[in-house]
């Protein structure tokens, strides 16, 4: 309960602080893509329910001759790199988080298709689930975004075993820090 009523007061805080920053991304967002400006996917979260995580849209839609979509690096646009590299793309995940679908500080939300590979090839994988996905965790602050997805279990095992909202706080504050080094975001 502690928990969430920390993720209720900080999301709303948060959203109402950067309010004007989103509104900025946003039209940058629609003035360089168009619409939409924000990219939805489906990622399983507690217990593995299925829910719509939010972010700011960083690529162009774009197909080749025979309209396969083209790779991601050549998607991405000078802005979207900015805006991932930076994390402000996550921003819209502040509503995921009032609405009980994610918290700050919990395993990061795979896409469904990793979550299956790696449920037949990492031995427990499944037990990240038990868990609230997050904005952020100790993975994240611990690793790298390229670190190993066996490497990111045992940091989200071992945040479940000790989680408080001591620690909660910590990871926050510490995610932050990470967020101004690039090399722990790339």
């Amino acid at each position: 309960m502690i928990k969430r009523l920390f993720d209720v007061l900080i999301a709303l805080f948060a959203l109402l602080l950067l309010a004007p920053v989103m509104l900025v991304i946003a039209w940058q967002i629609s003035r360089k893509l168009g619409s939409p400006v924000l990219f939805r996917q489906t990622r399983p979260g507690k217990d593995g329910k299925p829910f719509e995580m939010i972010k700011f849209r960083t690529m162009r839609d774009a197909v080749d001759v025979n309209g396969n979509p083209l790779p991601d690096a050549e998607r991405m646009t000078p802005f979207g790199s900015f805006l991932r590299s930076t994390s402000l793309d996550e921003l819209p995940e502040l509503w995921n988080v009032l609405k009980g679908e994610m918290s700050f500080i919990g395993p990061r939300p795979e896409r469904p298709v990793f979550v299956d590979e790696f449920k037949k090839q990492i031995p427990g994988y499944e037990y990240r689930h038990w868990l609230q996905t997050g904005i952020t965790g100790l993975a994240q602050i611990e690793g790298k975004y390229s670190t190993p997805p066996e490497d990111k279990l045992r940091f989200d095992l071992l945040y479940a075993k000790t989680v408080s909202p001591l620690q909660d706080i910590q990871i926050l504050l510490h995610t932050l820090k990470v967020m101004l080094m690039k090399d722990k975001t790339s």
